[in-house]
C-alpha cells in the first residue's frame, strides 16, 4: 500500500506540476504554458518505471501474485468484490473503474486516477460499466447510439487461485468511434487450460477521444483515447497482481482499431518504452486509414464542424464553449460529423500529437524501433467490402471514389500508380464470376472474391490492402531484423467468408457455424501459446485437428517461421470440406460458407511476397506514397 500511495501522489495529470518526470521530457509552448499531454506521458513513464523497479526489488511479494479468497481487491481508491462464474469456471470482476470520470472540465484532458479513498466500501463487481458515446461509420441510415461519458472501466477474467499467470489485455475495435469492453474472455482462457488472466478495457471514442486541433492541444490533449488506454495499461502493471496476473508478462491485443491501438502503443514515444507497459502484442487486422498532424487542415476542419454541430462558433477559440455543453449535444455533434464523412469512415481518429504518438507509423516502421518484445499479426482474406460503397461499376466510378474518399491527398499521377499496381479492366458484373481465390494460382483478390468482381472488387482490395493488410505486413517487418532482437509472425484468416471481423468468434467465441471445433481450438491455442510462451506454434494434433485422417501428420503451424524480410512467409489459416450454406452479408451480397459435418483444417505456409499475385509489391507502392496519404 505504501507504493500505491506514492503512485497516486506522483502521477500528476492535467494542469498540475511535475514531481518526478524526467528532466526535459515536457515541452513548453510559446505562450509559457505547459503541455499537459507531455506531463501525463512523463509521469506515466516515471511511475511505471518505479512500479517495475519496486516489483523486482520486492520479488517475494510479487512472485506470490495471487487472489484473495474473498475475491476482494483493494485498489486504494475503491474495493471491488468479484464473483465466481460457475459455468465458465472463472472468477470475474466487471465494471472496475480505472480513471476518474472524464466529464465537464475533464473533457479532452488526460485521464486522471480516481482520488484515493482508503476506507472505501466494498462494491460488488458483477455488472459491466456503461459504454462510451458511440458513432457508427458513415453508412446510409446509421442509427445514433448514445453512451455515457463516465465510461473508463475495465473487466478482469481470471482462473480460480490464479498465481502469477500471464495477462492478455483486449482493446476493442470499432474505428475509434464504436465498441465496448463487454467481450467475454472465458472461451479463450479455457481453451488454453486456464493458463492466463484476461482484461478488457474501454476508452473514449469519437470526438470525446480523438478531437484534434491546435486549440485542443493548447488547452487539453488530442488523442485522449490512446492516453486512456495507456493509463489502463499502467493500471494493469500496478494492480493485476491482486487478480493473480504477472505484471511482467502482459500481452496487449485488439482487432481493427484495437489492433491499430496495439500498433500505436508499439510506436509510442518513438519506440523508447521497450517492455515498460507490455511485453507482447497481437494485432488482428490493424486499422491505419490516415495519420495527420494534430493541427493539420483535416482534423482542424473536423474540429470546427464538430463545434458548429454542437452550437458553438465555426472558427476561432471554441474549446471553452464545447467544454460547457451538455453531453447529449456533444454526442449528437460527434455522430453528425462522422455521418458527414465518406462512406465507411468515421469522423475522428488518432493524430501525431508530439507527446505519445510522436511520429507517423510509416516512419517508425522503417526505423525498426518498436515497443514490446514480439508481435503476432494477421489479416482476413476479405477485409474491404464492409467499408467500400457497393455501387462501383466502371473505372470512372473507382477513380472518383479514390479521389474523394480513399486517397483525397494524392495527385492524379499518384492515383495512376495505384491503379497500375492493381490491374483490372473488367466491369463489375452482378452475374459473376464470384469465388474465393486461393492466394497462389488463378485470379487474385485484385480481380475477384465471393463478394464482388471487376471494379468493385478492385476497390474492395485497394481498401483492404491499404488500410488493413499492408499495415499487417509492415508491422511484421518492423518487429523483424532490428537491433532489439524482436520477432513477428504473420497469418491470414481465410475461412470463407473471411470478411472484416469474421475472425473474432474464432478466437473468443462463440464460434460461427463455419468455424469447426477443430479450427476454433487451433486458432485459440495459437493465440494462447503466444500469450504464454511468446511463440504461436502449436502441435500437429491441434493444427490438423481431431477430425483429420492423420492428426499427427507434419503441419507448418508446428514450426511456424518468424517473419524474415529476405523471404517473408505467412501462415494461411483455412478449412476445407463441409456442407455449404448461404449467408447474406450486411452490405447485401450473398456468399457461400461451409459447416460441419466434414470440415477439416487446412493450414499452409506461403510466400508473403507472391501471395495474391504479388501483394508485397502493392504494399510497397502504398508505403512509397506514405508521406502524401499520409500514413
Amino acid at each position: 500500500m505504501a507504493f500505491l500511495l506514492r503512485w497516486y501522489a506522483g502521477l500528476v495529470l492535467a494542469g498540475a506540476l511535475v514531481s518526478c518526470a524526467p528532466q526535459g521530457a515536457a515541452t513548453t509552448p510559446d505562450d509559457g504554458s505547459t503541455d499537459v499531454a507531455d506531463l501525463f506521458v512523463s509521469e506515466l513513464i516515471a511511475n511505471a518505471t518505479q512500479a517495475e523497479q519496486e516489483q523486482q526489488a520486492q520479488g517475494k511479494r510479487f512472485l506470490s501474485c495471487t487472489q484473495d479468497d474473498s475475491l476482494v481487491v483493494d485498489l486504494g481508491y475503491a474495493k471491488y468484490r468479484g464473483y465466481r462464474n460457475a459455468s465458465a469456471g472463472l472468477n470475474v470482476w466487471k465494471g472496475v473503474r480505472y480513471a476518474a470520470p472524464p466529464t465537464g472540465k475533464l473533457r479532452w484532458q488526460p485521464p486522471q486516477n480516481p482520488p484515493l479513498k482508503l476506507d472505501a466500501p466494498v462494491t460488488d463487481a458483477a455488472a459491466f460499466g456503461p459504454i462510451c458515446p458511440q458513432s457508427l461509420p458513415s453508412v446510409p441510415n446509421a442509427p445514433y447510439v448514445p453512451g455515457n461519458e463516465d465510461c473508463l472501466f475495465l473487466n478482469v477474467y481470471a482462473p480460480p487461485n490464479a498465481a502469477k499467470l500471464p495477462v492478455l489485455v483486449w482493446i476493442h475495435g470499432g474505428g475509434y468511434g464504436l465498441g465496448d469492453a463487454t467481450q467475454d474472455m472465458s472461451e479463450i482462457i479455457n481453451a488454453n487450460d486456464k493458463g492466463f488472466v484476461a482484461v478488457t478495457l474501454q476508452y473514449r471514442l469519437g470526438a470525446f477521444g480523438w478531437l484534434s486541433s491546435g486549440e485542443v492541444k493548447k488547452k487539453g490533449v488530442v488523442n485522449a483515447g490512446i492516453l486512456d488506454q495507456a493509463l489502463a495499461l499502467a493500471w494493469v502493471k500496478l494492480h493485476i497482481c491482486q487478480f493473480g496476473g504477472d505484471p511482467s508478462q502482459v500481452t496487449i491485443t485488439g482487432e481493427s482499431a484495437g489492433a491499430g491501438s496495439v500498433m500505436y502503443h508499439g510506436i509510442a514515444v518513438k519506440g523508447n518504452l521497450g517492455t515498460l507497459l507490455y511485453k507482447r502484442g497481437i494485432a488482428a487486422s490493424p486499422y491505419l486509414p490516415f495519420q495527420y498532424k494534430y493541427d493539420d487542415a483535416l482534423p482542424t476542419a473536423r474540429y470546427y464542424a464538430f463545434s458548429q454541430a454542437a452550437g458553438c462558433p465555426g472558427s476561432g477559440n471554441v474549446f471553452d464553449c464545447l467544454v460547457g455543453k451538455d453531453t447529449y449535444t456533444l454526442q449528437q455533434a460527434s455522430y453528425a460529423v462522422t455521418q458527414q464523412s465518406p462512406y465507411g469512415y468515421w469522423g475522428f481518429w488518432p493524430v501525431t500529437d508530439n507527446s505519445y504518438i510522436m511520429s507517423r507509423p510509416s516512419q517508425q516502421f522503417a526505423a525498426k524501433k518498436m515497443n514490446g518484445k514480439s508481435l503476432l499479426v494477421g489479416n482476413n482474406a476479405n477485409e474491404g467490402g464492409l467499408f467500400v460503397p457497393p455501387t462501383l461499376t466502371t473505372q470512372d466510378d473507382l477513380v472518383n471514389w479514390l479521389q474523394t474518399a480513399q486517397f483525397p491527398n494524392l495527385t492524379p499521377a499518384q492515383l495512376n500508380t495505384i491503379l497500375a499496381a492493381n490491374p483490372n479492366d473488367a466491369l463489375t458484373s452482378a452475374t459473376g464470376p464470384h469465388y474465393e481465390t486461393n492466394g497462389l494460382t488463378g485470379l487474385t483478390a485484385v480481380q475477384v472474391s465471393q463478394d464482388a468482381n471487376g471494379q468493385q472488387q478492385r476497390a474492395n482490395n485497394i481498401y483492404a490492402e491499404a488500410i488493413f493488410v499492408c499495415p499487417a505486413y509492415w508491422l511484421a517487418s518492423a518487429y523483424s531484423g532490428g537491433k532489439a532482437g524482436q520477432s513477428a509472425w504473420l497469418y491470414q484468416y481465410s475461412v470463407p467468408y473471411a470478411s472484416h471481423g469474421a475472425d473474432v468468434p474464432g478466437y473468443f467465441g462463440p464460434q460461427t457455424p463455419n468455424q469447426s471445433d477443430d479450427f476454433a481450438r487451433a486458432f485459440r491455442r495459437i493465440w494462447g501459446n503466444f500469450v504464454r510462451t511468446g511463440t504461436p506454434s502449436i502441435s500437429a494434433q491441434l493444427a490438423n485437428g481431431a477430425a483429420s485422417e492423420n492428426p499427427g501428420a507434419p503441419n507448418p503451424a508446428t514450426n511456424w517461421p518468424a517473419w524474415n524480410d529476405a523471404a517473408p512467409q505467412l501462415l494461411n489459416l483455412n478449412t476445407t470440406g463441409g456442407v455449404p450454406y448461404q449467408t447474406q452479408l450486411t452490405w447485401g451480397a450473398t456468399v457461400t460458407q461451409f459447416a460441419d459435418p466434414g470440415l477439416r483444417n487446412a493450414f499452409s505456409l506461403a510466400s508473403a511476397v507472391d501471395w495474391e499475385g504479388g501483394r508485397k509489391a502493392r504494399c510497397d507502392v502504398y508505403m512509397g506514397l506514405a508521406e502524401s496519404i499520409p500514413l
